[in-house]
């Protein structure tokens, strides 16, 4: 495959995965109010990385930002700082990546200085993606763990007699969790093909060097004796 396809499409995926993780950072439903066996359901709860949010039946939704730092668990902290992370490596790989686009002329720039731009944004685009994907997953476990600990204390353990469902209230899966996921494979995606990118062109700058051609000494020790043989020539 071209390298400027594969540069191409890196670019393309790397800014798709960027915005899936700037809308999955920003996003305030990372955890959703697991609403079966509820008997009432006239407020719905939802949780995300900045703002806990709850739904009355109504349609009115009241948001609490959660400032500060020292107030949280350290899982919390570490699941904000990997987006966070992620996003601004992201970001940063697809402006450098415009850069690097064989596409786009600019003066006085080397197509191996393009080719390892293209190598640091797939890098960048690499390490934000596990980044996104790691955040993810830590904050899903989080809510594994939860939610297992939630069902054991409100059915009895999972056994028993004790099935009503009015105790802890559980917490599931919500869109951002996916669209992290989604985001974080589609920047590995693209950082694997900036990097086959800059493989490719560093293949094609290699073959394109002009092959320089020395004059051998003997040439020109032959040609100063035919010139001296023709001025014997013209002497005789």
């Amino acid at each position: 495959m071209a390298p400027s396809v594969l540069q191409n499409g890196g670019f393309i995926l790397g800014l798709v995965g960027a915005a899936a993780l700037i809308a999955a950072t920003t996003m305030n439903n990372w955890s959703t109010q697991d609403r079966q066996g509820d008997v009432v359901t006239s407020v719905y709860t939802y949780k995300g990385l900045w703002k806990n949010c709850e739904t009355a039946s109504s349609g009115f939704t009241e948001c609490r930002p959660l400032y500060g730092l020292l107030g949280f668990s350290g899982t919390f902290q570490a699941v904000r700082a990997l987006m966070i992370v992620g996003v601004v490596l992201s970001v940063l790989g697809a402006v450098i990546s415009v850069f690097s686009l064989a596409c786009l002329t600019m003066n006085s720039m080397a197509d191996t200085t393009k080719a390892k731009m293209s190598l640091t944004a797939g890098i960048m685009f690499l390490i934000g993606g596990v980044c996104g994907i790691a955040g993810a997953s830590i904050y899903a476990n989080q809510i594994v763990a939860s939610f297992t600990m939630s069902t054991n204390q409100n059915y009895g353990g999972g056994f028993g007699d004790n099935m009503q469902g009015g105790g802890m209230p559980r917490y599931t899966f919500g869109p951002a969790l996916f669209v992290g996921w989604i985001g974080g494979g589609t920047l590995l995606i693209a950082g694997i093909l900036k990097s086959l990118a800059f493989k490719g062109m560093v293949k094609d700058e290699k073959t394109h060097y002009p092959e320089v051609a020395y004059k051998p000494q003997s040439h020109a020790k032959t040609d100063h004796h035919s010139e001296g043989g023709k001025k014997d020539q013209n002497y005789v």
